[in-house]
């Protein structure tokens, strides 16, 4: 609640609480954002079978919001819907590398069963739909014990902590300011564009370099401590952004460094909290 707390006195700002695996009716919408699942691993493994609730019956009841008041409709899907990539970089045409019984598929696949649901309404029902793949993204608001590496290697880094690298650091990931990321959206919200498109910095990291980016912004002394690699971790995550550089026009102007820099002072702040 927190992180609308700036929005308590703007008249063009309501704030309803619902559980979208619930029916319900807002009444009239222009547009539907449907941003809702868990999306750190500790938390969809916690809530395995919530989140393939949400991405399902959540969803579809979304659509339903959409279809019923011509409202256009975006679902926030996942690079995770490409798994452990055997094409790198990621375009949107890879169908993906996906485990569908392991551990991380109760997140994957519902995501992947929402993009399906999201294409059946549109060419069902005439819904305007959009699909955003959204690669690992981080900024202020990142919760700092939800498991990802930034907010992981921020908050350690900041109580001098060592530094948690999973198997040896060898694996990529690609880093998008949450800024980019949100004018990306609104983008595609705006396009003509149905099909899945891309949305994350094409920048690619080891996790040992963002862990040493991390030290050398907070200025923290922390040393590395290594442990397994989680079950179908994926080894390479970077996206081609081509189709969204191509018909959005987008593509990401801020650079790890200087996202991490104007991350430091929310991490600072809730050191203690």
């Amino acid at each position: 609640m927190e992180n609308v707390a700036h929005l308590t006195d703007e008249p063009r700002f309501s704030f309803k609480e619902w559980d979208i695996c619930q029916a319900f009716d807002p009444g009239p919408v222009d547009y539907v954002f449907n941003l809702a699942s868990p999306a750190s691993p500790p938390e969809y493994l916690r809530l395995a079978i919530e989140t393939l609730r949400v991405g399902s019956v959540g969803t579809e009841n979304t659509l339903e919001i959409a279809a019923r008041y011509g409202a256009g409709h975006l679902h926030a899907s996942t690079s995770e819907c490409y798994g452990d990539p055997a094409q790198h970089p990621q375009t949107e045409s890879y169908w993906g590398n996906v485990n569908p019984v392991g551990p991380r598929s109760v997140y994957d696949e519902a995501k992947r069963y929402s993009e399906a649901l999201v294409m059946a309404y549109h060419r069902s029902r005439g819904v305007n739909t959009h699909l955003v793949r959204i690669f690992n993204t981080y900024g202020p608001r990142l919760h700092p014990s939800d498991g990802r590496v930034i907010s992981n290697f921020m908050m350690q880094a900041l109580r001098n902590e060592p530094l948690t690298i999973y198997g040896e650091g060898n694996q990529t990931r690609s880093f998008c300011y949450v800024d980019d990321l949100i004018d990306g959206i609104l983008r595609l919200s705006r396009s003509p564009e149905h099909l899945p498109v891309n949305i994350g910095n094409p920048d690619e990291f080891t996790i040992l370099e963002c862990a040493q980016a991390v030290l050398e912004i907070t200025g923290s002394k922390s040393e590395l401590t290594f442990k397994p690699l989680p079950q179908d971790d994926p080894t390479r995550r970077c996206p081609d952004i081509t189709k969204a550089r191509t018909l959005l026009g987008w593509e990401p102007r801020v650079p790890l460094k200087e996202g991490l820099a104007r991350s430091l002072p929310f991490f600072i702040h809730r050191l203690d909290a």
